[in-house]
């Protein structure tokens, strides 16, 4: 608790990009809130009538929700959560051009070659914040 802002901090400085650093500046829009919504569809145009200055990143988890995705308007970036190699390959064949994708999910040190081997345009491991723990740092005086 309380280390959110040093995590991303750390991230900056450490040359990568943080999504956002709050709620107030992007929405992100992921499977629980598609679900909520009832489609993916529905779920967009909720979030840019609402939040229409905001940049808006739409999770998928397989292809056929991607291309639901790339017929919509308003759109900054998919994110592409848990793909396959393959998948990841054929996501961006299907995007270019049109948006921006992000591979997330079970992507660490041992495969994110194979990952940015398949063109995508942004990667994210959540495990560089996620799996932290404090320096146990302590200061005597006497």
């Amino acid at each position: 608790p309380g280390l959110r802002l040093a995590q991303k901090d750390a991230v900056k400085y450490g040359g990568g990009v943080n999504h956002r650093m709050g709620l107030y500046d992007c929405v992100m829009l992921k499977e629980n809130h598609i679900a909520a919504a009832g489609s993916i569809k529905h779920a967009v145009q909720t979030a840019v009538n609402q939040y229409p200055e905001l940049p808006l990143i739409v999770e998928v988890e397989n292809l056929e929700q991607l291309q639901q995705v790339l017929k919509l308007d308003h759109i900054t970036r998919v994110l592409c959560d848990n793909f396959s190699i393959n998948d990841l390959s054929s996501a961006v064949k299907l995007a270019k051009g049109k948006l921006p994708i992000e591979a997330s999910g079970n992507i660490d040190e041992n495969n994110i070659s194979d990952v940015a081997d398949t063109g995508v345009d942004y990667i994210s491991i959540g495990s560089i914040t996620k799996n932290i723990n404090a320096i146990d740092l302590s200061l005597r005086f006497g």
